[in-house]
């Protein structure tokens, strides 16, 4: 991997940063069409279902009347049926788009298992000025551009970032709290901007105590804005003596669901690369990037799958692209399980699917069986909540470990997503239970 650059001249850092401020840095404006998608609401791009034309490498793009640029890393074995997660990072002042890809995208990407897009934009003058929200537009065009061409969950878009980085990363929270999941910003400060910057988006700060370049009080001042629009508890984390080599990470309490606030102080100065026990960072032996990847994946479906699902929870809205739903009625009756199926997304040449299990008697049942008979041309590549026996033609899914009984009137779902064409629902849709 390679070493990032590790200790900017303090003053010098300094006093280009705050210069940037006043420049126009705190803007913060950006356009009014943003990527369309809330958290909470899952979702597939356009992207999906589609053979990529992007391919990993640095891109240009036009962006504001200007050519930008960025570095795309798609996963080996891309799966363009499958949701993905999306990362950006964002490189420090006089850093640069390949610094971060080479560095592995702030350690994330040999954690990542094949399971994430990753983006590295370019700044102007190797920095994050933002100045009329420029760099916003940029976010919002690659952003269009790749979920475009890939298939991207976008439930799980994320953006981290040093120092500048940080900044920018806090302006994309600020900015775009219904298209950015989570955040993790380090050693930053508001120099980028804060446009908007009231409602909830999760976040996780990481600072050392004696940051020469920015100081931590700028770090906790980014930290509380969403303390307060999470709704957490307000609180003042612990954090390390001087000379202790360690850190301490607080998980705020009291958080809306879905919205963690999470703070790690450490014993350094300014740096991405803490190291426990040593006073020198050190990017392959740092703390940051296992905690940062930990945050970001929570992000999770909440239970468990007994077969591998798609990479988070699948989409429940439709892209653009999207058929009307199809919905076959329910079938079974009082004193039965009953099953029925909803197309929830289609895109060319692959469609989502979900089926609901409802208990219709007054008394509790242990476990059920839906089947179903898929067209022509179509072929489960994932299923979730359900342990499925064959993937064509006639299919057998039965209850994962965890959602085989069901109370009185209660339900559960599965879901899949499939090759062909989802215009046409399965038939023979049957539920029983032992």
């Amino acid at each position: 991997m390679v070493k990032r650059t590790q200790l900017f001249s303090s003053v010098a850092v300094a006093a280009v940063l705050l210069a940037a401020t006043a420049a126009g840095a705190l803007t913060g404006g950006f356009r009014g069409a943003a990527v369309a998608a809330t958290n909470g609401t899952l979702a597939a791009t356009a992207g999906c279902g589609k053979a990529p034309t992007l391919s990993s490498g640095t891109r240009t793009i036009q962006s504001g009347g200007q050519n930008r640029s960025y570095i795309l890393r798609i996963p080996d074995g891309y799966d363009r049926n499958r949701p993905y997660r999306l990362i950006f990072g964002f490189h420090w002042l006089n850093g640069s788009a390949n610094n971060v890809a080479s560095a592995g995208y702030y350690g994330l990407l040999p954690l990542s298992n094949n399971s994430t897009i990753f983006v590295a934009p370019q700044g102007i003058d190797a920095g994050w000025a933002n100045t009329n929200g420029r760099d916003l537009t940029l976010f919002d065009d690659i952003s269009r551009q790749v979920e475009n061409d890939l298939c991207v969950d976008t439930t799980q878009r994320f953006a981290l970032g040093w120092s500048y980085g940080g900044a920018m990363s806090y302006a994309v929270a600020c900015a775009r709290p219904t298209v950015i999941r989570a955040v993790t910003v380090l050693s930053g400060a508001n120099l980028s901007g804060c446009n908007g910057g009231t409602q909830p988006v999760a976040y996780f700060g990481i600072h050392g105590i004696y940051d020469s370049v920015l100081n931590i009080s700028m770090g906790r001042s980014l930290r509380d804005t969403f303390v307060r629009n999470n709704g957490c508890t307000a609180q003042s984390p612990r954090e390390p003596s001087r000379g202790s080599l360690t850190h301490i990470t607080t998980a705020y309490s009291g958080c809306r669901a879905g919205y963690p606030v999470q703070w790690a102080a450490f014993d350094g100065d300014h740096t991405p690369s803490p190291v426990d026990g040593s006073p020198s960072p050190n990017d392959s032996r740092t703390w940051t990037s296992g905690e940062i990847w930990r945050f970001f994946t929570q992000f999770e479906s909440t239970t468990p799958p007994t077969t591998a699902p798609p990479t988070t929870t699948p989409p429940t809205t439709a892209p653009p692209t999207t058929a009307p739903p199809t919905t076959t009625p329910p079938t079974g009756g009082p004193g039965t399980c009953a099953a029925t199926y909803h197309t929830v997304n289609t895109w060319p040449g692959g469609f989502q699917g979900e089926v609901t299990v409802a208990n219709n008697s007054a008394t509790t049942i242990n476990g059920w069986t839906v089947r179903l008979t898929l067209a022509s041309g179509q072929a489960i590549s994932s299923l979730w909540n359900g342990v499925n026996t064959g993937t064509t033609g006639n299919v057998t899914v039965q209850n994962a470990p965890y959602n085989g009984t069901l109370g009185a009137n209660a339900s559960t779902t599965f879901g899949f997503t499939a090759t062909g064409n989802g215009a046409t629902a399965p038939g023979n849709l049957t539920c029983t239970s032992p």
